[in-house]
């Protein structure tokens, strides 16, 4: 049978039997204590392989957060691109031009009275399609506003501050009575 690698030691006089000794000893006080008083001795390095492991862990989590992320907003993309496909208007041109703002400089698109019409009466908004613009209904600008507003570039349902703000100012004598007998 093989000896074991403390009593091949020996054998080559590598180690003495006194410090055999107190290594079996320390060994069998360790493991008694542990039955005993259910104490376990910190082994460093199972710390350390297990700190490890959870920050490869919490690494991995922000990793994945980021990719769904990244493919959640490809999806929302998708299905902006894919309404305004479906729903665009097809706009003939006219001689009545729409003027409206794409980052602060004033494009325009020219189209027939009807489609203008439609356009300031609130039932048509004008929306961004990589570089062309397209008309789709209001109902469908709304949900592209839902998911991403910076695609949709004008809409005449929605008033812009200065006009809302000159209508509350003109709207101070409302609460006053105005008198039947007054002739002028």
């Amino acid at each position: 049978m093989a000896l074991s690698l403390q009593e091949q030691l020996l054998q080559a006089g590598l180690a003495n039997k006194k410090k055999a000794k107190q290594v079996r000893q320390q060994k069998h006080k360790q493991a008694k204590a542990k039955q005993n008083h259910n104490i376990e001795q910190t082994n460093e390095s199972k710390i350390a392989a297990e700190q490890a492991v959870e920050q490869k862990k919490a690494r991995d989590r922000e990793l994945n957060k980021k990719a769904k992320a990244e493919a959640e907003r490809k999806a929302v993309q998708a299905q902006i691109i894919q309404m305004i496909n479906v729903n665009k208007q097809s706009r003939r041109v006219g001689d009545i031009a729409c003027n409206f703002s794409d980052n602060n400089v004033i494009k325009r698109i020219f189209v027939d009275k009807k489609i203008h019409a439609q356009i300031t009466q609130g039932q048509l908004a004008i929306v961004k399609l990589n570089d062309a613009y397209e008309l789709i209904p209001m109902p469908v600008a709304d949900k592209i506003a839902e998911r991403d507003e910076s695609y949709v570039l004008y809409r005449a349902d929605i008033l812009p501050e200065e006009k809302a703000k000159n209508s509350q100012d003109e709207d101070w004598y409302a609460d006053y009575d105005i008198p039947d007998d007054l002739s002028w």
